[in-house]
């Protein structure tokens, strides 16, 4: 059996189809898989590091910020979905499944002209450009959020989840506090904004530290590599870091970030698709800043989808800073009965099977 898996631009699109790939070679040890990707785009690392055949087309995401550069982008489109007929034609895969980006468009679109099943999985709350367009003309149409479906005119459409790290599937609470030393009673505040941090997130968690020095708790700040030491200085400057109550850990970057969820009381975060993946696993519950700039504002509409289900609390990035991080944090710190009751309505919305999903749909 031969499967080709596409999609890129950022790890969003790519680690679920990563995740795909184990799954498949789990499933049907002699299969084969093919990625297709950009040469630019950081699949192009991701994707050969993880060991799997990678092939190229050459197309890129339409820049809406000039009708120039959009014309630039536009003018690449009939050249991508050639070489994506010529990947796919010369592959003759059994199996095509776009996980989004502007590099699935081409390869799928090719696929769907060809003998072979079709899919394409949405990790957010609302359909990207590609797979809008993509919709209509696959076999199947796999979402993360149902609320996606709306208005959804597809032969098959089916709320699988996002796969996410086993890690996260395995992580427990208890054996988390005990592990990292934090004790029972400790509420402890999880803070990050991806990999590489988060702007708006460090400078209202600045102000938010001054607010918060004798409060009894502890924070877990990851403020990203490029940050951390300067934030570091600031915080020494502006605060008396030694002699505050409130415990303070400021790292650049967390490796065991799923038993670091596990242990929390709260987060706060961004609202991408995978993030909100493992905070459903885990049951954390968390206040949501959805990054401004997102395709098609999708992270706010994430957030919202759940907000909705007073699954989460929200502050939209424009009005965030210290001080009312600070009030929304302290207000659920002592509401005990809401952060439980976010947390049970957060597993609701988990979907810890969405791998064995996927696979069941895609495979014959």
């Amino acid at each position: 059996m031969k499967v080709i898996l596409t999609g890129g631009g950022t790890g969003g699109h790519i680690y679920p189809a990563l995740a795909v790939a184990e799954g498949l070679k789990a499933r049907v040890p002699d299969i084969e898989i093919l990625y297709v990707g950009t040469e630019q785009g950081m699949e192009s690392k991701i994707v050969t590091r993880a060991g799997l055949d990678f092939q190229t087309v050459d197309v890129s995401g339409i820049d809406r910020s000039s009708m120039l550069k959009a014309s630039k982008s536009l003018a690449k489109l009939p050249r991508s979905f050639f070489q994506g007929w010529d990947v796919v034609r010369s592959y003759r895969p059994d199996v095509i499944l776009g996980t989004g980006g502007y590099v699935s468009f081409p390869v799928v679109l090719a696929g769907t002209l060809i003998d072979c099943r079709t899919y394409i999985h949405e990790q957010n709350a609302v359909l990207g450009l590609a797979n809008r367009n993509l919709a209509r003309r696959v076999n199947g149409v796999l979402l993360t959020f149902e609320e996606a479906a709306a208005g959804l005119k597809a032969p098959l459409v089916k709320v699988t989840g996002l796969p996410v790290r086993p890690e996260v599937l395995k992580a427990n609470p208890a054996e988390a506090r005990s592990k990292l030393g934090i004790g029972d009673d400790v509420f402890t505040l999880l803070v990050f904004g991806g990999s590489l941090g988060a702007a708006s997130i460090n400078r209202a968690m600045v102000d938010f530290m001054a607010r918060c020095q004798q409060e009894d708790m502890q924070v877990i700040w990851m403020a990203g590599e490029a940050n951390c030491e300067e934030i570091g200085r600031t915080l020494q400057d502006k605060i008396d870091v030694k002699g505050m109550k409130c415990r303070l850990q400021l790292l650049p970057y967390i490796h065991n970030m799923p038993e670091v969820m596990a242990a929390a009381d709260l987060a706060v975060c961004r609202a991408g698709a995978s993030t909100l993946s493992e905070l459903a696993i885990i049951g954390l519950p968390a206040i949501l800043v959805p990054y401004p700039y997102a395709a098609e504002n999708h992270q706010e509409k994430n957030a919202r989808a759940w907000l909705a289900k007073k699954a989460v609390e929200m502050i939209i990035d424009e009005f965030l800073d210290g001080d009312t991080l600070y009030k929304k944090v302290m207000e659920l710190k002592q509401n005990p009965v809401r952060l439980q009751q976010m947390s049970t309505s957060l597993k609701g919305e988990s979907r810890p099977h969405a791998l064995d999903d996927i696979l069941d749909t895609i495979l014959p």
